[in-house]
């Protein structure tokens, strides 16, 4: 058995700067000092998207100055509080298509790990926040699902491509969702891995089963009324582990952060 490790928002700052008071770098420290220890023989960490908060040249250098020593390979992904051209200038050599889109596709014994890049822009328009799958991205998708052979495919994106009842970010979700999903629907042994949220759920929709993972940082608010899309909450980070089994694959989340982690007992 073999697992990915997953790490969705960062929202990393420029240095010094945070976010409801908390420094994201400080965050992402932690919570990946923790994932590494715990999961040395991972075969990759999948960052999934929203990188930096502002998409600024500095936060992106200040997260490659993290992340460099990592002892697997780093996938970045990117989302709606990224800018490609900014990503690009500093992590020149990551994994692109020709038409530019941060995304990536290999193969980890029974599973294709495939990433798409949803950032809808440049230009960045008063909407973007929302997400975007073009065609040229669809086409990428459909090429790596066809060719998969008998491999599970794990897909991960980071906009939802469907509601989950949390309003304010229902309204700023995939914006060609429908079409996305349709698409994963075709194949049964397919599993799609979100973010955007900051939250950790899970559930089918349109025949698709999906899991959503929580931030290392800073954590949304499960209001189901406001449409005020920046509520945040300070909660323990998080990370995920994909585990890729021979018949599908499990998706754990890992809080970091709690004091008294290190306590075991036995309940009667």
């Amino acid at each position: 058995m073999q697992k990915i490790l997953i790490m969705s928002d960062l929202h990393i700052c420029r240095p010094g700067e945070t976010i409801i008071g908390l420094d994201p770098l400080a965050r992402l420290r932690t919570v990946l000092d923790a994932a590494i220890a715990a999961n040395p023989d991972a075969a990759a960490l999948v960052l999934l998207g929203d990188l930096t908060h502002h998409g600024e040249l500095e936060a992106y250098a200040a997260l490659r100055a993290v992340i460099e020593d990592v002892p697997m390979p780093v996938i970045p992904m990117l989302g709606n509080h990224d800018r490609r051209d900014a990503f690009l200038t500093i992590f020149p050599d990551a994994p692109r298509t020709k038409s530019g889109h941060v995304q990536h596709v290999f193969d980890v014994g029974t599973h294709r790990i495939i990433t798409l890049d949803s950032l809808d822009g440049p230009p960045y328009g008063a909407d973007h926040h929302s997400g975007q799958i073009c065609p040229t991205r669809m086409g990428f998708l459909k090429e790596a699902l066809a060719t998969k052979g008998e491999k599970h495919a794990l897909v991960f994106v980071h906009h939802p491509a469907f509601d989950t009842g949390i309003v304010s970010m229902d309204a700023i979700k995939l914006a060609d969702g429908a079409d996305f999903l349709a698409v994963l629907a075709q194949y049964d042994d397919v599993h799609l891995v979100c973010g955007h949220i900051h939250r950790t759920m899970s559930g089918s929709t349109s025949g698709v089963p999906w899991s959503m993972l929580k931030s290392p940082c800073h954590q949304g608010v499960i209001d189901l009324q406001s449409r005020n899309s920046s509520l945040s909450t300070n909660e323990p980070g998080a990370y995920g582990i994909a585990l890729l089994m021979e018949n599908g694959v499990v998706v754990h989340s890992e809080d970091v952060g709690i004091s008294d982690r290190q306590v075991f007992g036995q309940y009667s």
